[in-house]
């Protein structure tokens, strides 16, 4: 019996509990689900804090707490290559093979329907709350943005000191300024 998998791409910056919802519900649909941790590159920098390692300690950790067999989800990083029309080559060489692609990403969703992928809109979960964008908004104002993460997320910033770094980011050079 050949094994359904999907795949989902998404920067995770950091992983936080809307990332969860939405692996818990692609895992319904599929039988295995890939992970792509996009813009794998970057890090330290504002929009980008954490490394592709720490993403995917994040990732692995908060998959573990939420019980989910190890045997139904692979973790890769995925370095942006800044040309799309052969973008869903680069992820299909980075990866083991799938059908399904899921994606709230426009440009995601017309490279793929292009390549001939079945293209599903992940379903998005308290869309105002669950973004890392929110997260780390939360983290520079000392605001509860634990509420936000799975334990695994809090305890890796906290391991890495991630909320001295993401707040020595976001202090501007004099130069800069």
């Amino acid at each position: 019996m050949n094994k359904v998998r999907g795949i989902l791409i998404g920067r995770m910056q950091p992983v936080h509990n809307g990332h969860m919802e939405v692996i818990k519900q692609i895992l319904k649909e599929v039988d295995e689900i890939i992970i792509g941790i996009g813009s794998a590159q970057l890090s330290h920098e504002l929009k980008d804090p954490f490394t592709a390692g720490e993403r995917i300690v994040m990732m692995n950790q908060a998959l573990a707490e939420k019980g989910v067999d190890p045997s139904r989800y692979y973790i890769i990083p995925m370095q942006d290559i800044n040309f799309n029309a052969i973008w869903p080559s680069h992820v299909k060489m980075l990866t083991p093979p799938f059908s399904i692609v899921y994606s709230g990403n426009p440009l995601v969703k017309q490279l793929f329907c292009e390549e001939g992928y079945e293209v599903r809109q992940p379903p998005l979960y308290d869309r105002l709350h669950l973004s890392g964008s929110e997260v780390r908004r939360r983290i520079l104002n000392d605001e509860n943005w634990q509420e936000l993460v799975p334990q695994a997320s809090v305890d890796l910033i906290t391991e890495i000191n991630g909320v001295e770094r993401l707040k020595n980011l976001s202090v501007k050079e004099v130069s800069d300024l």
